[in-house]
């Protein structure tokens, strides 16, 4: 029993399930470079070539092909895809650090391209922040004055903005280092910095352009659990920028995978795991053990005559590697349940279906 893909963002705080206002709306967006690229996606015929065709045809490259999505309120949308596929050059289109070519970015009812440069530069200061993987931080400026920079930008006083600044620093888990300097700290604790930087004007939405990727591999799971516990806390809009399959499902309310420019699947990473798009997604997620990754809705049976109906009861969102344990110690099916409303039922079957599944590589 496959849950619908309404039913799969419904439940994961996506745009249906918001009053219907999206944060970002991304409608149609080129971003083509190269001569007379505004061309390319108002002819058919040359929206139709391949990468390789394009460039030898026209001289051009089409880093960002006619993509569209939206982003809810504390929504952490996560765009993946390896070098070259576009991922980042779409998050600076969406901020107007390059210029898309065409299509629409709306934000707050307005298309972001038809700002002037007066609303543009509000917008970099009040409305967004980006966190990108070198951390920028001025090496002359202490912890606080460093976080503090954007604060002054603005117009701030400067007792404001160190007390915000403060107040940021203790949130990141900087405190005690207010007064060091860039390079008295480690990498992990640079990019905590430069993401109390980001936090400290309030913004309406934070991006992230492969923060971490830079990182080693400890500390980089550690800037990932900073990441999840400051969405809990704060509750921020996030698009978060990576090549890393694993870093995606692990931050990403929604997963956009992105190639040669264009989106291949946009969802939930258990709709990723469990119904991809087509073989680029399947090659993607083929080693993610799926018990981690899928819930019971999508491995949960119809109920049949015969099934007994005393069994527990567990959510349909329990994620199968925490429902093991139960299932298979329970004597009968368990009763998967939302809402008082019986949705099906999981046996053991079902469970090791997905655990041989996983042993096997599939």
């Amino acid at each position: 029993m496959t849950p619908t893909q309404t039913e799969v963002a419904q439940r994961r705080g996506t745009p249906q399930d918001s009053d219907g206002t999206s944060v970002i709306s991304v409608r149609n967006l080129w971003k083509v470079f190269g001569p007379k690229a505004d061309r390319v996606p108002e002819s058919e015929e040359l929206c139709g070539l391949s990468r390789r065709e394009l460039m030898d045809r026209t001289g051009c490259t089409a880093a960002v092909r006619d993509v569209n999505f939206d982003v809810a309120p504390g929504e952490v949308f996560v765009v993946m895809g390896l070098s070259g596929s576009g991922k980042s050059t779409l998050v600076r289109c969406l901020t107007r650090l390059i210029e898309p070519t065409s299509g629409e970015v709306v934000f707050e009812g307005q298309d972001i391209r038809e700002a002037d440069a007066a609303r543009l530069r509000d917008l970099r200061r009040r409305k967004f922040s980006m966190v990108f993987q070198h951390f920028g931080l001025l090496p002359h400026r202490r912890v606080v004055d460093n976080v503090a920079f954007g604060l002054e930008i603005r117009g701030m006083s400067k007792a404001e903005r160190t007390k915000r600044a403060l107040e940021v620093v203790e949130l990141v888990g900087l405190a005690g280092y207010e007064n060091s300097y860039p390079d008295q700290l480690s990498g992990g604790m640079q990019q905590r910095v430069g993401l109390a930087r980001a936090l400290a004007g309030d913004p309406d939405v934070l991006f992230f352009d492969e923060p971490f990727s830079a990182l080693d591999p400890l500390i980089r799971r550690d800037m990932q659990n900073e990441v999840i516990r400051l969405h809990h806390e704060v509750g921020k809009t996030m698009v978060f920028i990576t090549h890393d399959l694993s870093e995606a499902l692990k931050l990403g309310d929604r997963i956009l995978i992105m190639r040669d420019g264009k989106m291949v699947q946009c969802g939930t990473g258990d709709e990723l795991v469990g119904a991809p798009a087509d073989d680029y997604v399947r090659e993607f997620v083929k080693d993610v053990p799926r018990g981690d990754v899928l819930t019971l809705r999508w491995i949960m049976r119809e109920l049949q005559d015969g099934d007994e109906l005393d069994g527990p009861e567990l959510g349909p969102d329990v994620v199968v590697k925490e429902a093991t344990r139960a299932v298979l110690a329970a004597d009968k099916p368990v009763k998967v349940v939302e809402n008082g409303k019986l949705l099906g039922i999981v046996g053991d079957e079902e469970i090791l279906s997905v655990v041989a599944g996983q042993e096997g590589g599939a």
